[in-house]
């Protein structure tokens, strides 16, 4: 295992880290050379801001998608914002905060993940089926649209959980590599498949790997999943508190605990990983907090954070960023469920 250390920080760039006590306050004392924008995101037609979900950015750099979970009135607690909405809940935003597409209308209960592939598709999960809703409907699946909102594949079996070739169960997130191998992370909960299942281009499905676990290749809420410049796949593994690096045969790379409680990854030029802390707490992760931290890819280094100083997971008010994405300018964009926002974070500082 290769380790780098430096200033009572161990990280690796195969192996596993643990950071503990003075080691994780002292990840957290590094500069944030960002500053948020408030009311950036322009909703049409009066429509209010609901939780929102996922975030991305197509591979321009131009345009900001994201999952905004419908009517702002919706329990957002209890998973079904948009069971009784015909609104679109994805969005695609140019740089100024317009709206310029929208889709997906009465056709999710829980829109959670998002993914733009190389070809400009429009890949969103459905993260929970309710149980009023008609079987054969809705929930458990991985839709892809066009870019402007026709449906080209569905992936699951609508409104039944389950596991194997056909069936997802609360699936929180999809990948789309370059030779278009399709990635989901199907789990959302302790209790789900906490597994990665692969398909090919087609939606063949080819393999999975992962179960309930605390073991390397084990996951507990894989929240998020992203591919690097490398083409390793990253795995939120988030009650694991912690980042697990696959190859794209589900081989365990490296397992990473200094991003935190990891809800969202994304990666930008030079290599560099953004992941989203919005559940670290005194309780679930003693010794960290909340935000945003950017490091490097290639070597783990964590070299900035944005505190999220405001939330607490465990309250109704709001927590931090559960999904992040970065523009061709730099600049950050951050779903937050709870404070039902679309932040976004300006990068003032080289």
């Amino acid at each position: 295992m290769k380790r780098i250390t430096q200033g009572g920080l161990a990280l690796a760039t195969l192996g596993f880290v643990a950071l503990t006590g003075p080691a994780s306050a002292a990840a957290q004392a590094l500069p944030n050379p960002y500053r948020a924008v408030d009311g950036w995101a322009q909703l049409p037609g009066g429509r209010t801001m609901g939780a929102v979900g996922g975030v991305t950015v197509d591979a321009t750099g131009d345009h900001v998608w994201a999952v905004i979970r419908c009517d702002a009135t919706a329990p957002e607690r209890f998973g079904n914002e948009c069971l009784d909405s015909d609104l679109d809940p994805v969005l695609q935003f140019d740089l100024d905060g317009r709206v310029v597409e929208s889709f997906g209308g009465g056709m999710f209960i829980w829109p959670h993940g998002i993914d733009v592939d190389p070809d400009g598709n429009v890949w969103v999960t459905d993260a929970v089926a309710a149980g009023r809703t008609p079987a054969g409907t809705r929930g458990h699946q991985v839709v892809k649209f066009s870019p402007t909102g026709d449906v080209l594949m569905t992936l699951g079996t609508p409104g039944e959980p389950g596991g194997g070739r056909d069936h997802f169960n609360a699936p929180s997130d999809v990948v789309v590599a370059d030779n278009g191998s399709i990635f989901v992370a199907d789990g959302h909960g302790d209790d789900t498949n906490n597994r990665v299942v692969k398909f090919s281009a087609d939606g063949t499905y080819l393999m999975e790997w992962g179960r309930t676990g605390y073991a390397p290749g084990e996951f507990r809420t894989l929240h998020a999943i992203a591919i690097d410049s490398q083409g390793r796949v990253f795995v939120g593994d988030r009650s694991n508190n912690r980042v697990q690096i696959f190859d794209q045969e589900g081989e365990v790379l490296a397992v990473w605990t200094q991003f935190g409680r990891p809800s969202g990854v994304f990666f930008g030029e030079n290599d560099r990983v953004y992941v989203a802390d919005s559940e670290s707490d005194d309780v679930q992760n003693p010794g960290w907090e909340m935000g945003i931290r950017i490091g490097d890819a290639r070597t783990g280094w964590v070299d900035e954070f944005i505190l999220y100083p405001w939330g607490d997971p465990r309250s109704t008010a709001g927590n931090g960023a559960e999904f992040v994405a970065v523009d061709r300018n730099g600049n950050l964009y951050g779903g937050e469920p709870r404070p039902r926002k679309l932040q976004k974070y300006v990068r003032v500082r080289p």
